[in-house]
């Protein structure tokens, strides 16, 4: 049976890294897997997504509406903008952490009030400060590491060496960190 994963945010959160790490740790675990990312405009604050599906045979690496099984969101907007492509049955973690477009920035619109709540009332959702608890462990950057742990946790991937494939795949100087954020973000889902 295959497993979708769809990884939302914003440039320059880490969404990437953080799939291109889970899409290791699965080839690595036995797993078919296909990944795809869209960055639009991700270098200027643009929207990320990536999508990542994983299972004895996949044949496309296209989450459909509805199809995913977790919905991943690195903002707390962005999640709602991608909840149509959860599965009824899906679940949210979502990053209760908001960074304005620029429509909000410039004025234009605000930015939506509820967001949370809203999510609750449509699917099995956990909201973490992932900005926040990043920021405890010496830096917000690792946010990205620590929605990575909370993911598979979440997916009942734990039994991946994922210390090893973060040693081998971040920078040497933040390996110790990144394992943390990962640690930190299992405990956050149990």
């Amino acid at each position: 049976m295959t497993k979708s994963i769809l990884l939302v945010g914003v440039g320059g959160q880490g969404t990437i890294l953080a799939s291109k790490l889970l899409t290791i740790g699965l080839m690595e675990a036995g797993y078919d897997v296909k990944m795809s990312e869209i960055h639009g405009m991700s270098q200027r604050g643009g929207a990320v997504s990536s999508q990542v599906r994983y299972g004895s045979r996949v044949e496309s690496p296209v989450i459909e509406k509805g199809s995913a099984d977790i919905l991943v969101a690195f903002e707390k907007m962005e999640a709602l903008r991608w909840l149509e492509y959860l599965r009824p049955d899906g679940k949210v973690v979502v990053n209760d952490y908001a960074i304005s477009p620029m429509p909000v920035v410039s004025g234009v619109t605000p930015y939506p009030d509820g967001i949370i709540e809203e999510l609750k009332a449509h699917a099995q959702t956990i909201s973490m400060d992932a900005f926040g608890e990043a920021a405890k462990l010496g830096t917000p950057k690792v946010l990205n590491i620590l929605l990575l742990g909370a993911t598979v946790a979440q997916m009942g991937l734990t039994h991946i060496d994922w210390n090893r494939i973060i040693a081998q795949n971040t920078k040497p100087a933040f390996v110790e960190l990144n394992q943390k954020a990962l640690a930190r973000g299992m405990e956050l889902v149990r």
